[in-house]
């Protein structure tokens, strides 16, 4: 396949994302030729870890190939978006669940599935370049791929506020948000992987890793759990205006420009996954009852219109006035009778 690059090289199964003009975007045939590797080299004894990289300076992976799901979408074909992320969801959980360490490297863009890709394995390499972001609720969906395991596990409220800003990470951010683990200088980036295809060893990483440069999160931590602490988007919302300040002011405006349905979503799924026994599992299984609905129920063809196909930038969202009852964010995230994400091998 042209848009990916599968093989082994010594110790290490290898995997290069090769869309550097669509910044790797992932298609349905990527995510399904990724699993069918990783199947393979798990029981793979000549394999001792995984490699994943991206050609291209731009970006690891921006995203899904969500053109086509906008195409199906529009036409009232519903079954393919379904199976789309389904399957990727799979895919996400094999990841995290991995019996073999996983090396990511994440260089520039590293956006919605391309975390789902990129941010679930045990070593993910940050550098220079690296910005993480969960921009979904600017295009109607919610944080999905097992993001909302991540933004539900960061400090303090960190999660909601990256969820619903959509906020773009450098190195030290990820890191702090747990989205990453190690900042490497990418001009040392050949050299690792040249190290660990030969040794199958993942100790080389501790040992070039640096700090990097301080991010903009650690500072705003306070002001972000102050006002993102609420149940609701509601409390959080009415937290804003309260106060006059450049953070509030900023932040509000950000708000303004995404779906009032995904971000009120967005937190409930938040807290929803704190309360329980968390797991990616949980976090997918919840996810999914969000985006078997999206195309029908939310905002998510509005969004891929206004931003991707007109880019006219001027989404029409439901809930304008940004009250969203608690009765639709309920009925969004209800389970799926009989059509549950399920995680059985097939």
């Amino acid at each position: 396949m042209s848009d990916i690059d599968i093989r082994i090289i010594g110790k290490a199964g290898r995997i290069t994302l090769t869309r550097p003009k669509a910044l790797n975007a992932l298609s349905y045939d990527m995510c399904m030729a990724i699993d069918t590797a990783l199947r393979a080299w798990a029981t793979n004894d000549t394999v001792d870890l995984v490699v994943i990289d991206a050609e291209g300076d731009k970006a690891f992976c921006a995203g899904g190939d969500i053109a086509e799901l906008y195409d199906t979408g529009t036409q009232g074909n519903y079954g393919y978006s379904r199976k789309f992320w389904r399957d990727e969801y799979r895919l996400n959980a094999r990841i995290f669940e991995y019996p073999k360490p996983i090396v990511s490297f994440l260089q520039g863009f590293t956006m919605g599935g391309g975390v789902g890709i990129g941010c679930h394995g045990t070593h993910r390499i940050v550098g220079e370049s690296s910005q993480i972001s969960m921009p979904e609720v600017g295009i109607g969906l919610v944080p999905d791929v097992g993001g909302t395991l991540m933004l539900a596990l960061a400090s303090g409220r960190l999660g909601e506020y990256l969820g619903l800003t959509s906020t773009r990470m450098g190195a030290d951010d990820a890191i702090l948000a747990g989205f990453a683990d190690h900042f490497i200088a990418q001009d040392k980036w050949p050299d690792m992987i040249s190290t660990l295809e030969t040794d199958g060893d993942t100790s080389c990483l501790d040992t070039a890793a640096s700090a990097p440069p301080t991010g903009k999160l650690r500072d705003l931590q306070d002001d972000i759990n102050r006002h993102f602490g609420g149940e609701t988007l509601g409390d959080i919302l009415n937290s804003l205006r309260a106060e006059d300040s450049d953070f509030s002011a900023t932040t509000l405006k950000t708000l303004t420009r995404h779906s009032p349905l995904s971000m009120a979503c967005t937190v409930e799924m938040l807290h929803r996954l704190r309360s329980t026994s968390l797991s990616i599992r949980k976090a997918l299984e919840l996810e999914y009852r969000f985006t078997h609905r999206a195309m029908e129920h939310s905002d998510f063809l509005e969004g891929i219109r206004a931003l991707i196909i007109d880019k006219d930038r001027n989404p029409q969202w439901q809930h304008g006035d940004m009250n969203v009852p608690a009765s639709t964010v309920s009925q969004m995230l209800q389970p799926l009778r009989g059509e549950a994400l399920t995680f059985e091998e097939g």
